[in-house]
């Protein structure tokens, strides 16, 4: 008894009362590419009930009506401006489908999806306006969008219901005129996007299935402080193959969080752009994308990248995409590299991502419409410190990466923690000057 008093003693100064629990480790800040600091507004993903946002407008109580056939743009927009007039407000879509043409949301207002709830576009482009937009890296006259949220600040669009674009009409038209003319441009076939966000800040789009978009299914141009939460984006490849239906497009926007989203579209996923043309980083109409935080994100059957560096795209800066998985999809990071753009893609970090695509990395001339317009020169671009880290993939290739000295650079690219198995192990690594290659293995052959 006696030698056990004395261990009891003995532990009881070994561990004293208020220190057998071990500290928590601090955990290390999230640091953007070049090594700055993310801030605490990345890292919060909640989502605002519609009660804490203001008086609900159920549009049943003015009259609306379920019904696939029934356009009802006006009632849907005299709702919005009612809200909007008596101080702002949540205009609620009830269980049903509503059709309708282009709705404009103004400052004070919000969109809440209902379970079971349809907002349904209309097939006749008449229903969506001319106005002063963006589009294709210009801003020009071109249609409306389904969902218009313009010059806003603290607009939200939530819950678990859909707005279908109802693409099926636009796709086939749009192939058709492909047929007729293979230089046709996105522009030459008239189509709404689904939703365009341009010129806000202070957004949150959450929760929602957008899917069957005629063009472009997100679209958010000069905008700031975005928070993109929970979507489900969809288009179909089969048996009508839809067009252009990009899913989230960033258009010369900062700070933008993309997190916990299925897209499944038949094109880009994640999309940058913000301008083209010869001197297209001088026009103040363009822009960079900077400070993009893409984590959690399920990439499925995506025929274009999962990510993309597009072929409107001047500048992106501090992109960081992370704990994602891909499957099926095509290049997990695409460079599009314009002869007729100069172009700035760098600080760019891919994290833990598991699945299968295309490659890893593709960067090649992009050369679709090319128009120097007079100028003599290829404008340079540069593609540098990009870094792949800790991925497992399964890969058709590894790397599609091309030199071209006379139009851009490849510079400080690194593959750290990197497993591929594919069945096109080789791959250009004279292509990018300061190459760093630590722990990766394709087909369990170290590099």
């Amino acid at each position: 008894m006696k030698k056990f008093l004395i261990s009891l003693l003995a532990l009881a100064i070994v561990l004293p009362t208020g220190a057998k629990t071990p500290k928590k480790v601090k955990e290390q800040p999230l640091l953007w590419p070049d090594g700055t600091a993310v801030p605490e507004w990345f890292l919060s993903a909640e989502v605002p009930a519609p009660e804490s946002l203001g008086k609900l407008y159920n549009i049943r109580d003015f009259g609306a009506i379920s019904d696939p056939n029934t356009k009802q743009t006006a009632l849907i927009q005299g709702v919005i401006d009612k809200a909007a007039a008596e101080g702002g407000g949540v205009v609620v879509i009830p269980e049903g489908i509503y059709k309708t043409g282009a709705l404009f949301f103004k400052q004070g207002t919000h969109l809440y999806m209902s379970r079971g709830a349809v907002l349904l576009g209309s097939e006749f482009i008449g229903d969506f306006p001319i106005i002063e937009t963006r589009i294709e890296g210009e801003i020009c006259k071109y249609f409306s969008a389904l969902i218009n949220i313009d010059h806003l600040d603290g607009f939200t669009l939530t819950g678990p219901g859909t707005i279908d674009g109802n693409g099926s009409p636009y796709w086939q038209a749009f192939r058709l005129r492909r047929q007729w003319n293979p230089q046709c441009t996105n522009k030459d076939e008239q189509r709404p996007r689904l939703v365009h966000v341009s010129h806000s800040q202070n957004v949150i789009l959450a929760d929602a299935t957008l899917q069957n978009s005629p063009f472009w299914t997100c679209h958010i141009y000069k905008s700031d402080h975005v928070k993109v939460i929970g979507l489900r984006l969809f288009s179909p490849v089969a048996p009508i193959r839809s067009a252009s239906a990009d899913g989230v497009d960033l258009d010369a926007c900062t700070n933008v969080l993309v997190k916990g989203c299925r897209i499944t579209v038949n094109d880009d996923a994640v999309c940058f752009k913000g301008g083209k043309g010869p001197w297209a980083d001088q026009d103040p109409v363009n822009g960079a994308n900077e400070n993009i935080l893409v984590e959690e994100v399920f990439f499925d059957h995506t025929t274009g990248s999962c990510v993309t560096c597009g072929s409107e795209c001047i500048q992106t800066r501090n992109i960081i995409v992370r704990n994602c998985t891909v499957e099926q999809g095509q290049t997990l990071l695409q460079l599009k590299m314009r002869p007729d753009t100069p172009q700035h893609y760098e600080y760019i970090r891919i994290e833990n991502v598991k699945g299968s695509c295309a490659a890893v990395v593709s960067c090649a001339p992009w050369t679709q419409f090319f128009d120097l317009k007079g100028r003599e020169d290829i404008p340079r671009s540069y593609g540098e410190h990009i870094v792949f880290k800790d991925l497992d993939l399964e890969c058709r290739s590894f790397a599609n990466v091309r030199r071209v000295d006379e139009q851009y650079t490849l510079n400080d690219i690194t593959f750290d923690g990197v497993k591929v198995r594919t069945g096109r192990p080789e791959w250009e690594r004279s292509a990018i000057d300061n190459l760093v290659v630590k722990d990766t293995y394709v087909n369990d052959i170290k590099q």
